[in-house]
């Protein structure tokens, strides 16, 4: 093998079209999958939570099989949860901080890449609440969630 094939090769991949998915089309994908499992999933309240999160994250939540759910039973003060055993994170679109809080916790969490199995909630301050209740999370009848850790 001469030197210069590394280069050629280099070369080649580098003109090929690239095979990942848009940022666009993770978007996409997260909204869809909100759609198939979240009862209170609608476009308009789902899909600018989803905009606001980072791609990077998103593409970690597809992999992993987490997923967004807007959840109008949430209340005010404590908006945004993640429900550990299904890999569920919801907040209460009609609480304007809510955004803001899952999409840090869901950065923070796929940074680092760890999602525990208890149920956590956060105040509209992103503060978390412990001795919380929150209602339950309920998938769409039919719908599996297919949450995995590796």
């Amino acid at each position: 093998m001469s030197w210069k094939s590394p280069l050629v090769l280099l070369a080649l991949l580098a003109s090929m079209p690239a095979l990942a998915e848009s940022d666009r089309e993770v978007v996409e994908n997260m909204v869809t999958r909100s759609a198939n499992v979240c009862p209170g999933h609608s476009t308009e309240r789902t899909t600018p939570t989803v905009k606001a999160v980072p791609v990077g994250a998103l593409r970690v939540m597809l992999e992993r099989g987490l997923v967004m759910c807007p959840d109008r039973r949430l209340d005010a003060d404590a908006p945004a949860a993640f429900y550990g055993r299904v890999g569920v994170f919801e907040w209460n679109p009609e609480v304007k901080e809510s955004t803001a809080v899952i999409v840090k916790q869901i950065d923070a969490m796929t940074r680092k890449d760890d999602y525990p199995q208890d149920t956590l909630v956060w105040d509209a301050k992103g503060q978390p609440l412990k001795q919380r209740t929150v209602p339950a999370f309920e998938a769409k009848p039919g719908a599996a969630v297919l949450y995995h850790v590796e």
